[in-house]
């Protein structure tokens, strides 16, 4: 993306000291999202997701695979995000870049650490056959916040996924579904949200020129511990530095909007 003109930045750093956004939003407010599952007929589950004009597709596959040596119960969790230049058109051709890699590291840290997903359940036969899933991600268009919606939409492409049907006899997987859902913790479900530093101001949901004059970012993985936020993960971006004065604003502004981002984002994932 090329740089904004200096006025264009100046502009939007006032709006926010004045509390305003360019869209009409309040700093802490998300835009509406849009949601459609079972998008791909080859994917055991998948979805789209828009917030604004942020889209982000998700897909599940699952595969029999051999557990590793140190967790020979569990099954396995790949994770990739795809940024391609048909979302934006500073994402590189080729190879995944380092904001794919850091993308895609940061939704798996989050999925693991909450333990939202029992491992132990993917596991057909001790030492040898365990389910594999393979969560990939592909942004369709950017304009801001890919972070916590393509967390979004991993969360609800594993909510709707199901496994395929095992063959006891070939011990391969069939090319249909069963109607048996993958072995997901909605107590442990833990949604990513990103906190932006930009200017003096603390933003929720940036849009792609938010993000462009912003500092730096947090974001955290957030679990539901009796109507407060349980941090599973964090991960900083940017070359900003947070003072502890920052972090507690940060802290204090993620409480607040907790229980309504939960209480949004499970209706979302779950459908109710």
């Amino acid at each position: 993306m090329a740089d904004l003109p200096k006025i264009q930045r100046k502009r939007i750093l006032e709006y926010l000291k004045e509390g305003k956004r360019f869209d009409g939003r309040k700093l802490d407010e998300f835009r509406n999202m849009e949601v459609k599952v079972g998008i791909s007929q080859n994917a055991e589950g998948s979805c789209s997701i828009k917030c604004g004009k942020t889209e982000v597709w998700a897909g599940v596959k699952m595969g029999v695979a051999e557990p590793y040596p140190e967790h020979e119960k569990e099954g396995t969790l790949t994770t990739s995000m795809e940024l391609g230049a048909m979302a934006d058109e500073d994402f590189d051709l080729g190879a995944p870049g380092i904001e794919a890699i850091e993308m895609g590291r940061v939704i798996d840290r989050g999925l693991r650490e909450s333990g939202f997903i029992d491992f132990e359940k993917l596991c057909i036969k001790e030492g040898e056959k365990v389910w594999g899933i393979s969560l990939d991600m592909y942004a369709i268009n950017n304009d801001g916040n890919l972070f916590d919606v393509a967390a979004l939409a991993a969360l609800i492409a594993l909510a709707n996924a199901k496994f395929p049907v095992y063959d006891e006899k070939t011990e391969k997987p069939k090319h249909e579904l069963s109607d048996k859902s993958l072995p997901l913790s909605k107590q442990d479900m833990s949604f990513n949200l990103t906190v932006y530093k930009v200017g003096n101001s603390f933003v929720l949901d940036p849009t792609r020129q938010e993000e462009e004059v912003s500092e730096y970012r947090l974001s955290l993985a957030l679990a539901d511990n009796d109507g407060e936020p349980r941090i599973t993960a964090m991960q900083k971006g940017k070359a900003g530095a947070i003072s502890e004065s920052d972090m507690e604003s940060i802290l204090k502004l993620v409480e607040d909007k907790f229980p309504e981002l939960f209480k949004q984002f499970s209706k979302l994932i779950w459908g109710k």
